[in-house]
């Protein structure tokens, strides 16, 4: 299981695991927790790399990141 601290959103904590080059067990701490767990949802079983590059970027509010652009972050790290 990966744990990465996350900054500038309101999550704290992603959590992962990556089998295969799949992505399994993504659940934030903190956050928005209806569109946080769909996020989890949507990215379950999923290829690491290509839903780090999708969510890439991805900005909350003028932040430069996001819970999503976080866990791009964070696959990318542990990869």
């Amino acid at each position: 299981m990966f744990s990465y601290a996350t900054k500038g959103v309101c999550s704290r904590k992603i959590t992962f695991d990556i089998v295969d080059g799949k992505l399994h067990n993504v659940q934030f701490e903190g956050g928005c927790p209806g569109n946080l767990l769909a996020i989890s949802k949507l990215v379950e079983g999923k290829n690491a790399l290509e839903i780090a590059e999708l969510l890439a970027g991805n900005d909350c509010r003028g932040r430069g990141t996001s819970c999503a652009d976080q866990l791009s972050q964070a696959i990318k790290a542990n990869i």
